[in-house]
């Protein structure tokens, strides 16, 4: 296939962008390095430097043809959404109908990178199934709702069938330990550098965390799936902060005093999904347990540190 990845010099897009090299089909990595990194772009794929809320751009990076796109460019922060809605809604809203439209050009089915965790709220059933009502408490849940909203529309109107999958907390190699999300890159470059990680709410938040590499699995599940929906994607298992703490210190061999802070404004306290359907449709599910997966992250950090 023809395979689109937008975000793809990013974290998770670039092991979608390898999830689908392995299979032996063309990529075109789409991403305006804001915050990707050129490195992180597979070697066997093509690769545009564009900005996806900039749609003049963007349609002609499309114009070599697509037979699926796998859309995962974004404002990915909650903090960052809660100080710049605007930015987070241009990137998270109007990138996703650009992208929406573009696909639409090539009449191709978008696979849309949504988020679990800081969609369905902290009323949620625990693991919640995409029937519950969501209720975002950030800018950026409602933003990937909205991108959700027009995936879905575009998915009716034109009878294309775009999948949207509501990922859990993804955790791998390549995350940057220096950004403003993910905990797991965050804990292993302090630890890596002898410094104290802070626990917010005193550990006790928990999110459910999918490794990397079963979450690209799933694009490429929902890319052949030829049928539209909303997934969840993630393990359907709980894990506080100070649990995984505990796992990457023993990694790491160390026992350093964490930092105790509050929670950030729009942040969760607790989440987990129930990824019973997407196994049930398009037989995907997770294989990487949080304990190996922390493990085998970890080990790819102090690699990276050397």
């Amino acid at each position: 296939m023809r395979v689109v990845v937008t975000g793809g010099a990013g974290f998770i897009g670039s092991h979608v962008a390898d999830a689908f090299l392995a299979l032996g089909d063309d990529v075109l990595v789409v991403d305006d390095l804001s915050t990707g990194q050129r490195s992180n772009v597979p070697e066997r794929a093509r690769f545009e430097q564009v900005d996806i809320a900039d749609r003049d751009a963007l349609e002609p990076a499309f114009a070599g043809g697509a037979d699926v796109v796998c859309h995962l460019a974004a404002q990915a922060s909650v903090t960052v959404s809660v100080a710049d809605p605007l930015l987070d809604c241009t990137s998270n809203v109007i990138g996703t109908l650009n992208v929406c439209e573009a696909a639409r050009g090539q009449g191709a089915p978008v696979v849309f990178a949504s988020t679990g965790g800081a969609l369905y709220g902290d009323d949620a059933p625990r693991p919640t199934p995409e029937a519950f009502a969501p209720e975002p408490l950030s800018p950026y849940g409602a933003s990937k709702l909205s991108g959700e909203a027009y995936v879905a529309t575009w998915s009716r109107l034109y009878g294309t069938p775009h999948v949207v999958l509501r990922l859990g907390n993804v955790y791998g190699p390549r995350q940057n330990p220096h950004g403003e999300a993910g905990v797991v890159a965050i804990f292993s470059g302090l630890l890596l550098d002898g410094e104290r990680p802070a626990l917010r709410g005193e550990g006790k938040p928990t999110r459910d965390y999918v490794y990397v590499t079963d979450v690209a699995n799933a694009f490429v599940a929902a890319a052949h799936g030829e049928r539209a929906g909303t997934y969840n994607v993630g393990t359907g298992r709980e894990t506080s902060t100070a649990r995984l703490l505990e796992i990457l210190q023993d990694a790491a061999g160390t026992s350093i005093e964490p930092l105790q802070v509050e929670l950030q404004p729009g942040e969760l306290r607790a989440s987990a999904l129930d990824a019973s359907m997407i196994e049930r449709d398009l037989g995907w599910r997770p294989t990487i347990a949080i304990e190996a997966g922390l493990r085998q992250t970890f080990d790819w950090y102090r690699g990276a540190h050397r």
